[in-house]
């Protein structure tokens, strides 16, 4: 791990994000991230956000010049009504309660860091998603399967509140002047082709091994399947995720009409709206072979009754939990239109389908993986060894890089006998 860079100790940081936890991709990212920010570069983090669980958060009472090495969370209010009126709220309000701090006179700061468009005015971003990519799903017409009773209004509203997302993107991803860093090559690509943002570093993110692994896995085990009541000569596909048609829910659903006969069950676990594709799944003859998981714990609790991670993702600028599976000795297929794809060597640690829409491959891959354990332990074993070079201490250690440069080029230090330019 390399040492915080001279001239940069104690470097102060606004982060912004609406809530951070560890129960959802990317904020357990942001949150493995700032707690090393913290306790490795000793950077004094400042956390503008309306809910924080699971990070270990020092009082403000305690901030001060020289107190690096601490993260302060100051709570910025919630304005209730549907998300589209929420994310608006959030996006300003963030900015003027950051106003409020540094017009105290108490703070400033050296960098506004964000994971994605949180805030119009930020120095550097990670970029988790691109809600370019995800209007135009939520536009297509291609998904034959795509429940028709789901809520017009729903539907009218989830296309305005990307619509308006990706007009911030146009906006802030074509800024020269904001740093840019996407956790996957295949994000870097789509942002030189939508926004002509070329060399835009890239920051895979990391899985904590002694949290995730195959041991743990096995030890949780027999607990997480009778929880489900999965008999053991079940086999148990899992998928998590919050846009389960995104991630691909409906292709998983198709493909296991075609393994009628076998013992093989589905677990669907996040936040989404179920009602649409319970009534897919039903009308696909296989709505008592599925388990709907909506509070979710533990995410190992999840892992540890799986057999198999499926997530043909339609669009997945990274995709943690394929990360995490693997970390945990599960076999995984995802798709060519997840960014961990480039991560990942086809048929040696994982499965990369290439159409998130064959229904037919996926169902064969899944079918290959029930009747072949020797297959089965291989794939996982390698997957498991992959994802141990997946730290987020590397992740730290390339986000501090991006960042101490992002602040060089707003504060160059004059040369000698010279001016900065």
């Amino acid at each position: 791990m390399r040492s915080p860079a001279i001239g940069f100790a104690d470097l102060r940081l606004a982060v912004v994000s609406p809530f951070v936890d560890r129960r959802h991709g990317t904020e357990r990212a942001l949150a493995e991230l700032i707690e090393r920010l913290a306790d490795t570069y000793h950077c004094e983090i400042h956390l503008f956000s309306q809910r924080v669980d699971d990070v270990n958060l020092a009082s403000r009472d305690s901030a001060g010049p020289g107190q690096g090495g601490a993260i302060y969370w100051h709570k910025v209010p919630r304005i209730p009504g549907p998300h589209l009126l929420q994310f608006i709220g959030w996006f300003y309000l963030n900015r003027l309660w950051r106003w409020s701090v540094a017009r105290s006179g108490r703070f400033s700061f050296d960098c506004v860091l964000s994971p994605g468009i949180n805030c119009s005015d930020a120095d550097a971003i990670i970029i988790h998603v691109l809600f370019h990519r995800l209007r135009e799903l939520a536009l297509e017409a291609r998904d034959a399967t795509w429940p028709q009773k789901i809520s017009f209004f729903r539907r009218v509203h989830r296309q305005i509140y990307y619509a308006w997302l990706a007009r911030w993107e146009r906006r802030i991803y074509g800024n020269p002047r904001i740093s840019l860093s996407a956790v996957s090559q295949r994000t870097s690509n789509l942002l030189a082709q939508l926004f002509h943002r070329q060399s835009v570093r890239v920051i895979s993110n990391g899985v904590d091994a002694s949290q995730f692994s195959p041991s743990a896995r096995v030890a949780a085990r027999a607990e997480a399947r009778a929880l489900r009541d999965f008999e053991e000569d079940e086999f148990v596909l899992l998928l998590i995720g919050n846009d389960w048609r995104v991630k691909g829910l409906s292709t998983i659903l198709e493909a296991m009409t075609r393994l009628e006969g076998k013992p093989i069950r589905l677990l669907v676990a996040g936040s989404d709206a179920p009602g649409a594709f319970q009534e897919l799944a039903k009308r696909l003859g296989v709505s008592e072979r599925c388990s709907w998981d909506f509070v979710v714990a533990s995410v190992l609790d999840l892992y540890a009754a799986a057999d198999l991670y499926v997530s043909p993702s339609r669009e997945d600028s990274f995709g943690l939990p394929v990360a995490e599976a693997m970390a945990c000795g599960l076999p995984a297929i995802t798709s060519s239109f997840a960014g961990i794809a480039g991560l990942i060597r086809d048929g040696i640690d994982g499965f990369v389908l290439q159409d998130p829409y064959d229904s037919a491959t996926l169902a064969q891959l899944v079918q290959l993986l029930y009747s072949e354990s020797d297959l089965r332990r291989r794939i996982g074993e390698t997957a498991a060894k992959t994802a141990l070079e997946w730290t987020w201490d590397r992740n730290a250690a390339a986000v501090w890089e991006f960042v101490t440069e992002t602040v060089s080029k707003a504060h160059p230090v004059p040369k000698p006998g010279g001016s900065a330019r």
